[in-house]
C-alpha cells in the first residue's frame, strides 16, 4: 500500500464509451490526490469498470473481478455488468460496491470509505486534458450517453439509460483541451452519435463568437476548426447524416464514417427493430461515395440471429457484395440476458453459426483486399502511432480507427515520433493492412 497518498488500481474492459467513464473516474481520482496502481499490491482499492453487452464480456468481466478479488480483496465494481447488482453479488458477496454506467459519484463514495483521499489534493496533478488511457495522441470525445432505440438483441438502453446529449459548448471545451494537450485524433462516440442533440431540440448555443446548433452538422463544422483529424463512430445512417458528407469531402472531417448496420434481410432487421432499411442504405451508400469518393465505411453485423435461415444470410452475403464496405466486424448472435431477442422462435445452431461467421469473414477479406489494393500508388498523409527504433514506423490512415481497423507499416525513418503526422505513398497491401515508402525517400 502507499505510504503518503492513497492508491487505486484501475482495469477498464469494454467498449471506448467505457473508456471514457473510466478516464472520467481516474481524472476525478488525480484531482483529489490519488496515486494510480499498475498493480493488485499497491493499491488500496480497486476498482473494475465492467462490459455487459454480450456473454462473453460477463465473462470477461466476471474473471476481472475475481482476480481482483483474490489478489487484493477490496473491489469497487461498476459499468455495464454493474447494472446487473444481484449477478455480481450472487458471485462476490464481499465487494465494497456494484454500481451501474455513469454513477461517478457512487463509485468516488465508495472509494472514499475504502481509502479516504489525502487532507491536502494538488489539482496540479491533472494533465491538461485529464487523465487518459489512450496514448497521447489520440483521445475519445463522448457526446452523449444512453440510447433511444429499442434493438431485441440489446440491453444498453437499459443499463446506460435513454439519450442524454451533452451541452455542445461543455463538449466543445473538452476538445479544445485535448487538442491543446496534444491530442492529434479525436474519436466522437456515444451509443447513437448520429441522434445527438434531439433531447435537447437542437438548442443553440454562442461558442467562440458564434451560434452552433446542438446537432451533429453544426458539431462537426465546429470541431474540424480545431486543427485535429476528427473521426466519428457510431453513426446510425439517417437522412440527416448525409450533411456530413459534403463535410468530409471538403477536409473539415476526416472522410471515415462508422455505421452499425447488423443486417440487410428486411424480416430480421424488423426482428432486431432496427431503424434501417438495407435498401435504402445501398442508395445512401452510393450517395456518399458520390460526393466523397475517398469515404471509407465501417460497419458491424450480426450472423445467427434467431429466425435467420440460409437465405436471409445469403441476402447479408448480396448485400455486403454490392456494399463493399472498407472494415467490417461480425459477431455471432449470442443471447443476453434481459433482451428480448431470447424469446425470439428460431434458434440457430452454434455450429451454423460459426460457419456463417466464417463465410461471412471470408468474403469481407476478399472485399477488403480488394479495396486497399485500389488505394496503392496513392499519396497519403498517415498519423504515427508507434516507431519501432531502427525498425519499423506503426502508423494509421484516414480509414483506420485505433484497435479496430488496419494499420500502415513502413521503415524507420530518423526523427518520426508517435504523434506525427507524415505524408507517404502506398506502395502494397494485403487483406487488412497497408504497406507505405515515406515521401523523402
Amino acid at each position: 500500500m502507499n505510504a503518503t497518498r492513497p492508491a487505486v488500481g484501475f482495469v477498464s474492459l469494454g467498449c471506448p464509451k467505457a473508456l471514457v467513464d473510466s478516464e472520467r473516474i481516474l481524472t476525478r481520482l488525480r484531482a483529489e490526490g490519488y496515486e494510480v496502481s499498475g498493480s493488485y499490491t499497491d493499491s488500496d482499492v480497486v476498482v473494475i469498470n465492467t462490459c455487459g453487452f454480450i456473454e462473453s464480456a460477463v465473462e470477461e468481466s466476471l474473471d476481472a473481478i475475481g482476480e481482483a478479488m483474490a489478489e487484493n480483496g477490496r473491489v469497487v465494481v461498476t459499468g455495464c455488468l454493474g447494472a446487473r447488482a444481484g449477478l455480481v453479488r450472487e458471485r462476490f458477496p464481499d465487494l465494497l460496491s456494484v454500481s451501474g454506467p455513469q454513477a461517478f459519484d457512487t463509485v468516488m463514495d465508495a472509494i472514499h470509505d475504502a481509502a479516504p483521499p489525502p487532507a491536502d489534493p494538488f489539482t496540479s496533478l491533472i494533465p491538461p486534458g485529464g487523465i487518459k488511457l489512450t496514448p497521447r495522441h489520440y483521445a475519445y470525445l463522448k457526446i452523449a450517453e444512453g440510447c433511444n432505440h429499442k434493438c431485441s438483441f440489446c440491453i444498453i438502453p437499459t443499463m446506460r439509460g435513454k439519450l442524454v446529449s451533452r451541452p455542445l459548448d461543455a463538449v466543445l471545451r473538452e476538445a479544445e483541451k485535448l487538442v491543446g494537450a496534444g491530442v492529434r485524433e479525436l474519436l466522437v462516440i456515444s451509443q447513437d452519435t448520429s441522434a445527438y442533440g434531439v433531447d435537447l431540440r437542437y438548442q443553440p448555443v454562442e461558442y467562440g463568437g458564434r451560434t452552433v446548433a446542438t446537432r451533429l452538422d453544426d458539431l462537426a463544422r465546429a470541431l474540424g476548426r480545431l486543427g485535429a483529424w476528427v473521426r466519428f463512430h457510431y453513426v446510425y445512417p439517417y437522412p440527416h447524416v448525409d450533411e456530413l458528407i459534403p463535410l468530409m469531402a471538403d477536409g473539415g472531417v476526416l472522410p471515415y464514417l462508422d455505421t452499425p448496420l447488423q443486417h440487410a434481410e428486411p424480416r430480421i432487421l424488423k426482428a432486431m427493430r432496427r431503424p434501417a432499411n438495407a435498401e435504402n442504405t445501398l442508395n445512401r451508400i452510393r450517395r456518399w461515395r458520390e460526393i466523397c469518393p475517398e469515404i471509407a465505411i465501417r460497419s458491424s453485423f450480426i450472423v445467427g440471429f434467431p429466425g435467420e435461415t440460409e437465405a436471409d444470410f445469403q441476402v447479408l452475403l448480396d448485400f455486403l457484395a454490392e456494399a463493399r464496405l472498407d472494415r467490417v466486424g461480425c459477431f455471432e448472435y449470442s443471447p443476453v440476458e434481459g433482451a428480448a431477442a431470447n424469446a425470439l422462435p428460431g434458434e440457430v445452431p452454434e455450429s451454423v453459426r460459426a460457419e456463417r461467421h466464417e463465410r461471412f469473414m471470408a468474403l469481407q477479406a476478399e472485399i477488403s483486399a480488394s479495396r486497399l489494393r485500389e488505394r496503392v500508388g496513392r499519396e497519403e498523409t498517415v498519423l504515427v502511432d508507434e516507431v519501432v527504433e531502427t525498425d519499423t514506423i506503426v502508423a494509421r490512415s484516414y480509414a483506420d480507427a485505433p484497435e479496430i481497423d488496419g494499420r500502415v507499416y513502413l521503415d524507420y525513418v530518423d526523427g518520426v515520433r508517435p504523434g506525427d503526422f507524415i505524408d507517404v505513398t502506398i506502395v502494397d497491401s494485403d487483406d487488412h493492412d497497408l504497406v507505405a515508402r515515406h515521401r523523402s525517400e
